[in-house]
């Protein structure tokens, strides 16, 4: 048995790309996932798999399926995932400020862009496919935010520390 965390995104946004938890687990569960936790509606979710095979596409499958679209869907093995919440560098600031992008492959930094977007007060650290972002005034202005796929190039879903934490907790972590 696999324990998968799965990050959907942009969905539920703005009344676009609707897709209730609620509607999604028992769809999860009759495909043959176990163990289905969810948390808030910008699609992040816990599950356990029989199979050892990632259950990207026939997640992608089943939300275009039922829903009418197919949103980047990010699948990280638990251990996988714990382990980038250890590498977190920014531990010791709040939660609201601490960011991770999550990627589908290793990131190679458009450096350009970095020095053309991120601010003074904003720091970063890269490790394999995981971005993270300390970003002390909020990423809601943040220009490297807005132009993040730009940075990084190619697709990411971000997360902040909090909850990040919850969804550690979900697979039992501390």
């Amino acid at each position: 048995m696999q324990t998968f965390v799965i990050l959907l995104r942009g969905i539920n946004v703005g009344g676009n790309n609707l897709l209730p938890m609620k509607s999604l687990v028992p769809l999860l569960t009759a495909s043959g996932y176990q163990n289905i936790s969810t948390y808030i509606q910008t699609g992040n979710i816990v599950l356990t798999s029989n199979s050892d095979t990632n259950p990207e596409h026939d997640i992608k499958a089943l939300i275009t399926e039922q829903f009418g679209f197919t949103p980047n869907t990010f699948v990280i093995q638990a251990n996988k995932f714990s382990k980038s919440v250890a590498n977190n560098p920014y531990q010791s600031f709040e939660g609201k400020f601490v960011h991770f992008y999550f990627c589908q492959q290793d990131i190679k930094l458009k450096m350009d862009n970095v020095d053309k977007w991120l601010s003074s007060t904003e720091t970063y650290y890269v490790e394999n496919n995981i971005f993270y972002l300390h970003a002390p005034e909020g990423i809601g202005r943040s220009k490297l935010v807005a132009n993040i796929e730009s940075c990084l190039g190619q697709p990411a879903t971000g997360r902040n520390l909090n909850t990040v934490k919850k969804i550690t907790t979900m697979i039992g972590g501390k």
